[in-house]
């Protein structure tokens, strides 16, 4: 956010300014730990932490004033109110309208997997365009979003704003807070199978994000997946089709495609962007930098949404050509000093994203003849009564790709009778043992894949400290 003064703050968000009136900004933070001068510090009282405990610490490393929904003892000044929250939502809600009225755009997505990746490349394409605004890793939350949109101020041009969900409604909610004029749904998988209940609620929460969209908006649509498809009948606005084929809807006058798709020796995806928008045809090379073909649906929605907001398609293209991997944990390729490529995507986990990951692993494999892989398999969490089954099933996947399988956390037995099931080898072990049978072994490729509840990045530290790393 622009440097404001405490009292305007207090008075943004219906508070009481407890302290001296002082500048406040520009960095807002939920962690104490990542204070820095100048920022405004939430005290959020979660199930096991209240921030307020941690004021001081945040002043100790320059904070300048706290938002609390009580006194704190700390030298700082501090904007009391009801519900800390409501308090940071209304706040950010303000700063997006006065952005919004400014001329910023803003691009949300929702989708069961790959949300992160795709704003991640959507954010290389637009910055050469105008400043650009988007979460840092997985901030898709009620507070996570409200916390990204703080960052824009009068110069943001373009706000990527990622929204994830665990009942219907949040979305909806979400969208009060940074209100889209451009919105894609990436797909409907199984993450959060729990909390939903059926795919079907997954697709009438995701479909959210679309109903809010006004009419000279775009909705971002994958043509591929059907429930995804089925939300062109729940918005008003115009319409805008992605796909990893050549087969767009019948009739559609934009959609974006991929021809033409291989992957390198790293399973990098290598193709043709293809299609027909408004900014002209489409018909343009592409080299991802990150791992996976799965990524080349992702990629086919980051350029609709930027030719959506006003990108050209050669902006699109070298956009997407340069892009990085900026959230950590997601299919991140470490070369370990024995020559063990390990796929280090220990950040989160469903059954769809861990398919999309053994899928990888069984390229990346074949491109090492005369190597063995493993995958390190951990839970996936909130899948509800689908969990037994769903464990099961990722085993007996990443046994059939040829894997050696290590099941961790509650659903090891599962993921290990999967695997055997599939006449594979699987091994249920602790988490703190698995660096040390994996040391006795030999392995050309090896993927670490769970939620990230479960913490297996554990296990890639450990394996990088016994064996060392080199440049890949």
């Amino acid at each position: 956010m622009k440097t404001r003064q405490a009292q305007e703050i207090a008075a943004m968000v219906s508070g009481q300014l407890l302290g001296d009136d002082r500048a406040v900004g520009p960095d807002v933070v939920l962690d104490s730990r990542l204070a820095t001068p100048g920022a405004l510090f939430i005290a959020i009282i979660g199930e096991r932490v209240d921030g307020h405990d941690y004021a001081a610490a945040a002043a100790a490393r320059g904070a300048a004033a706290a938002l609390v929904s009580r006194p704190v003892d700390a030298p700082l000044a501090q904007i009391l109110v009801d519900d800390v929250p409501a308090a940071l939502s209304q706040f950010a809600r303000t700063i997006a309208a006065q952005a919004r009225d400014a001329g910023m755009k803003t691009l949300a997505m929702t989708g069961s997997s790959g949300k992160t990746s795709t704003k991640d490349m959507l954010a290389q394409i637009l910055e050469p365009l105008g400043r650009t605004v988007s979460p840092r890793g997985s901030f898709n939350s009620k507070l996570g979003l409200p916390v990204t949109v703080t960052s824009v101020d009068e110069s943001t041009r373009f706000l990527v704003a990622e929204m994830g969900a665990t009942k219907i409604g949040h979305i909806a909610w979400l969208c009060t807070i940074a209100p889209p004029s451009i919105a894609a749904v990436l797909n409907v998988g199984h993450a959060h199978l729990g909390e939903f209940g059926s795919q079907d609620n997954i697709a009438q929460a995701k479909g959210e994000i679309v109903e809010a969209l006004p009419a000279d908006g775009w909705a971002v649509l994958n043509a591929d997946d059907p429930l995804v498809a089925a939300m062109a009948t729940r918005t008003s606005a115009q319409l805008a089709w992605f796909s990893a084929t050549t087969r767009p809807p019948s009739g559609a006058d934009f959609w974006v495609g991929a021809a033409d798709v291989w992957s390198d020796e790293l399973d990098r995806a290598r193709f043709k962007l293809v299609g027909h928008t408004p900014a002209g045809d489409l018909d343009e090379p592409v080299s991802l930098r990150t791992l996976g073909l799965h990524q080349v649906a992702n990629a086919c929605a980051a350029a609709a949404l930027a030719i959506c907001a006003g990108a050209t398609p050669r902006q699109v293209a070298d956009g997407l050509n340069q892009a990085e991997a900026r959230s950590a944990w997601r299919m991140e390729p470490r070369l370990l000093g024995d020559g063990t490529l390990l796929l280090n995507d220990a950040y989160n986990a469903n059954p769809d994203s861990v398919a999309a990951a053994i899928d990888s692993l069984q390229r990346l494999a074949k491109a090492r003849p005369g190597t063995r892989c493993v995958a390190v398999l951990g839970d996936m969490l909130e899948l509800g009564d689908a969990a037994p089954a769903a464990h099961e099933a990722i085993g007996r996947q990443a046994a059939e790709a040829g894997a050696v399988v290590i099941g961790v956390g509650d659903f090891a037995d599962r993921i290990v009778a999967g695997a055997r099931l599939a006449g594979g080898e699987g091994h249920a072990l602790n988490q703190a043992n698995v660096a040390d049978w994996l040391g006795s072994e030999s392995f050309g490729v090896l993927l670490v894949k769970g939620s990230r509840g479960v913490g297996l990045e554990s296990i890639v530290n450990q394996l990088v400290a016994a064996r060392g790393e080199e440049t890949l």
